[in-house]
């Protein structure tokens, strides 16, 4: 089925996924004013030096709207990882445009929070000082922050765990408190690379609807890397599709299937089967 064709046809399906949105914003945002841009990259380039320069992402162009969830799949090697961490302001580019809420990436900012593959949790450390960390590099006031603690780790599924270290955790568990680290301080855009890769499928798949439970609640931006087209369709809003390298964006594919999502109702959905069928072919799946 052609995407485009997708994207324009209305039907329950549509009515239901902007009531569901619609009805959520709404909820955290009172007055339902129109999303703005929360990350626009215009005609970006990133070249690596060397004895042979390399480049690895040329004619970067993508806007992302704020409370948006958006997903990168490509091929390896194609710079997704490296995309992620110049909008993060960890890796500088060579030319084009990066603005976040309006203003240039030149350095991390404390609105942009990155949660990578591999844990960042400190062994010597338990689960509640792990999470809150963060708030403690920032000297944030303890007494405030202790409350918002324990209402993440009940919100991450890890009461009764909070005084154990990462060693006694399961995978799911420590990525779970990796998240939790992020969100303590409050960022309005999460960046995730690849945060479940390491995992088995069934944790991966019960973490993916966790996620989505957490987005639905703290209406973050954002924006994804994954090699599972599977997790990219049943997360995504959108799904931007890259080349090999040097990486380009080929494909924007808004994903119309309607939210709260959970593996129940959506993966049964006709639609979501279409979505990943269509785009394993445009990247040579199959």
């Amino acid at each position: 089925m052609n995407l485009k064709k997708m994207e324009s046809t209305s039907g329950l399906t549509a009515v239901m996924a902007a009531e569901t949105a619609a009805a959520t914003t709404s909820m955290h945002h009172p007055l339902n004013a129109p999303a703005k841009d929360a990350i626009v990259v215009n005609n970006l380039l990133k070249r690596f030096p060397g004895k042979h320069s390399v480049n690895a992402l040329e004619e970067i162009s993508l806007a992302i709207k704020e409370r948006e969830f958006v997903s990168i799949l490509g091929p390896s090697g194609c710079g997704k990882s490296t995309l992620l961490r110049i909008v993060a302001g960890l890796v500088p580019y060579n030319s084009g445009e990066l603005l976040v809420n309006g203003l240039p990436v030149t350095a991390p900012r404390a609105e942009i929070g990155v949660v990578f593959q591999t844990s960042n949790m400190l062994p010597w450390l338990t689960v509640e000082k792990n999470i809150a960390l963060g708030a403690r590099l920032r000297k944030l006031p303890e007494a405030q922050m202790a409350p918002k603690i324990r209402d993440l780790i009940k919100m991450l599924g890890l009461s009764g765990f909070e005084n154990n270290h990462p060693h006694e955790l399961s995978g799911g568990m420590r990525q779970r408190a990796s998240i939790g680290q992020i969100l303590a301080l409050d960022p309005t855009i999460l960046l995730m690379d690849e945060p479940f890769g390491a995992l088995d499928a069934l944790t991966r798949d019960l973490l993916n609807v966790e996620l989505l439970r957490i987005w639905q609640e703290r209406m973050q931006t954002v924006l994804l890397v994954t090699h599972s087209i599977q997790e990219a369709v049943f997360l995504s809003d959108r799904v931007l599709v890259m080349s090999a390298r040097p990486g380009r964006i080929t494909h924007d594919i808004k994903i119309d299937l309607p939210r709260p999502r959970l593996p129940e109702n959506i993966k049964g959905n006709p639609r979501y089967g279409q979505y990943i069928a269509e785009i394993s072919k445009i990247m040579g799946v199959y």
